[in-house]
């Protein structure tokens, strides 16, 4: 894809693991297709994931009473930001696609990955109360989670002991990539990496290298249109009362978080919906 750009932030301390191949391979098959590919290894760069008041240069708003979000958005607002975030929002700024490389850890991105996004996606430049979800700021931009998983396939299904992926990616794909309007498209997982042969790993990177082909030909994931709601305080950013009554005759709630007290729809994090 001639002229796009695409940032991958790698979170993986091990040059030797998967999740270096997986990134590897996604530099070669999107360089392939004419992309201008960007890496942010944040073990390499020794990236600081710890947010404080030295992410700000000059004097705060408020020392008295700091609070990060609005102290930041404000330094974001007058180019007083810290040299390292301001250098990771312009590779953020410049892409058309993002890949998040990384090992699931606890159920969910490595401490160092989640300190990334809370460093560098600050107020103002990534999301504000006018500019979320559908309104987000990133809505021209595709994002897509590619990760490593320790435990099986069936152990992620709605029968398996770690239980359904789908929910482990709702506050990953809902709360930080949607909110602030990036397209997200399905998820590259491969499950139980450990344990996976070194054919099946082949394939594995063969099949990425094929999908990335024609990555920005995918369709998002849906997520329930903000047109649903009502976005104001006195409406209290809930469903619109004939959203909510037209669905007490549907099977399925409207998706992995907005459920209504209904069944979950089946695989709405994973899949991207049929039109």
């Amino acid at each position: 894809m001639a002229g796009r750009k695409a940032l991958i932030v790698l979170a993986h301390e091990e040059t030797t693991s998967f999740n270096h191949a997986m990134k590897n391979a996604a530099v070669e098959a999107l360089q392939k297709r004419g992309w201008s590919v960007t890496v942010s290894d944040l073990y390499k760069m020794k990236f600081n994931p710890v947010p404080s008041r030295q992410d700000i240069t000059g004097k705060p708003k408020d020392p008295n009473n700091f609070k990060y979000g609005p102290e930041t958005g404000s330094a974001w607002a007058e180019g007083r930001l810290s040299s390292d975030i301001v250098a990771e929002q312009k590779k953020l700024e410049a892409a058309d696609l993002l890949i998040f490389q990384f090992p699931l850890y606890w159920f969910s991105m490595p401490a160092i990955l989640k300190g990334w996004f809370e460093r560098v996606f600050t107020q103002g430049f990534a999301y504000s109360l006018t500019m979320m979800y559908g309104s987000g700021p990133f809505q021209k931009k595709k994002a897509v989670l590619s990760f490593t998983t320790g435990g099986t396939g069936p152990m992620y299904s709605p029968a398996g002991i770690n239980g359904d992926i789908n929910i482990l990616l709702w506050p990953l794909q809902s709360g930080l990539l949607h909110f602030c309007g990036f397209q997200v498209l399905e998820p590259q997982i491969a499950y139980s990496i450990s344990h996976t042969p070194e054919d099946a790993r082949l394939q594995i990177l063969e099949d990425w290298k094929k999908r990335l082909a024609a990555i920005w030909e995918e369709k998002p994931i849906s997520f329930v249109p903000d047109s649903n709601f009502d976005l104001s305080y006195a409406g209290g950013f809930v469903l619109k009362q004939e959203v909510q009554d037209h669905q007490k005759a549907q099977k399925y709630g409207l998706s992995m978080g907005q459920h209504l007290g209904k069944a979950i729809p089946p695989d709405s994090q994973v899949k991207a919906q049929k039109k």
